[in-house]
């Protein structure tokens, strides 16, 4: 960790170096374009940049991951300077005699607790054009959505006011690339308000995982996506025909293995899996769903991660008739959700306990629906043989292959059988687990289903 630190800092310090000449002979040749000095340099572009091409860190990886030129890197250093070096462009604060105030052309604007200078799009424009419009022309690039800034969601402009001027936006660092840039590392985003979805994972392995062999198979074919998906659109030449992500419906009972193997897929793949809080995501004011699910989407691009929408139909339910203005705009939010899902490049995957629930119009664009069913007897026992702890003793009346033989119950509530007779062991000061415990267990399990013994 210390070394990842420390390499990372040196090769900001030699950056930040880097960026303070280049923002010395810009401020230079704007204000003295008409002397000639031996010592100036005639563009900020003959100032080399620091040659990065050996290093390890974070930051250098980065740059040559998407071949970020010099005033892309001069961009970044601008967005990330405020957080790290924030004196370096007190020198933008100077006060323009003829109009006692600050420069226009330099952009920025005061931060209600910071105290520095915070970049505008301004700011880059005269880092980088100066007073030359065609450069300022080609420069409005970097804020596109199709450049590696917004597609990776590493910075951005603030949006503006009707009317405003689109540079007069901040230039935003992202917090996910503020802190790897910052300390060489990934974080894995906190669950709050603007990000209300939980990493979840799981100790077990596919050997516990019991399932048909019909949706095994179909969990394969996402295990094969997730391995060979860039291969096939990017090797392959697929891109133009296929959609960049995989979307799949896992509908079933509760307790019949959905999340579990939501989070196997994740373990066995290396991809992170996060569960999407739809109690956070839904909103009753209008548009405010689409801007949560944006939220959720624009982190996750690129990240190999695996989205995960439980109890789905909340959000992605059959779409009503419009009567009013607010079934309207929940249709939109529906078809909002199709698009970006469609253009997600990871994985999504939704869990309905009915597919009948879920929309046909998502149906539709799923590249899988995968059915998860009450496991059959032969499969209900090789549950109940893996349930109990090693420290458990099943006292010999009790014959697991009657009890999965007479009992239609799924994985997860056989686990809540298991966990009530383990305490009631636990509960005597023994490990002894009783045919009696069992059967209790069983029973409530029924009777909170409504259904008799």
């Amino acid at each position: 960790m210390a070394d990842i630190l420390s390499e990372n800092a040196a090769d900001l310090e030699r950056e930040l170096s880097w960026f303070a000449e280049v923002l010395a002979a810009r401020l230079n040749l704007y204000f003295h374009s008409d002397k000639v000095d031996e010592n100036m340099v005639s563009s900020i572009f003959d100032i080399p940049p620091p040659d990065l091409s050996h290093s390890h860190s974070y930051y250098a990886q980065l740059i040559r991951q998407h071949e970020f030129s010099s005033d892309e890197r001069l961009t970044l250093l601008l967005a990330m300077i405020p957080h790290i070096r924030p004196q370096l462009l007190d020198v933008l604060w100077t006060k323009n005699e003829a109009i006692d105030r600050g420069f226009t052309e330099f952009g920025g604007l005061q931060g209600t607790t910071h105290g520095g200078f915070i970049p505008t799009g301004e700011t880059v424009a005269f880092l980088l054009a100066s007073d030359d419009l065609s450069t300022r022309f080609k420069l409005m690039r970097l804020f596109e959505g199709s450049h590696a800034f917004a597609r990776y969601n590493i910075l951005y402009l603030t949006s503006v006011n009707a009317g405003e001027p689109l540079l007069s936006g901040a230039l935003t660092l992202s917090r996910e690339y503020l802190y790897r840039l910052s300390t060489g590392i990934e974080r894995k985003p906190n669950f709050n308000s603007e990000f209300p979805a939980r990493l979840i994972e799981t100790k077990l392995d596919w050997d516990d995982l019991v399932l048909p062999f019909a949706t095994l198979e179909q969990l394969n074919e996402i295990k094969h996506w997730i391995a060979h998906g860039h291969t096939l659109l990017q090797d392959w030449g697929m891109h133009y025909k296929l959609q960049p992500g995989f979307t799949s419906l896992f509908y079933g009972a509760p307790g019949t293995g959905k999340t579990f193997s939501v989070c196997l897929l994740g373990k066995h793949c290396g991809c992170d899996v996060y569960k999407i809080d739809l109690s956070m995501i839904v909103s009753k004011y209008i548009g405010e769903t689409e801007k949560n699910l944006a939220k959720i989407f624009d982190m996750a691009e690129h990240k190999r991660w695996i989205l995960f929408f439980d109890e789905a139909d909340a959000l992605f339910g059959k779409r009503t008739k419009v009567d009013d203005s607010h079934d309207r705009y929940a249709n939109q939010e529906i078809s909002f959700l199709l698009q970006r899902i469609e253009e997600f490049n990871g994985v999504t995957i939704l869990a309905s306990n009915l597919k009948t629930n879920i929309d046909d119009a998502f149906i539709r664009r799923f590249h899988s629906v995968v059915y998860f069913p009450i496991p059959k007897a032969p499969e209900r026992l090789r549950i109940w043989e893996k349930a109990f702890s090693a420290k458990a003793v099943l006292e010999e009346k009790i014959d697991l292959s009657r009890i999965a033989e007479k009992y239609d119950l799924s994985g997860g509530i056989i686990m809540n059988v298991v966990r009530y007779s383990s305490l009631k062991a636990l509960s005597r000061n023994e490990n002894i687990i009783l045919i009696e415990d069992i059967e209790e267990g069983i029973r409530r399990e029924f009777l909170k289903e409504g259904r008799a013994i």
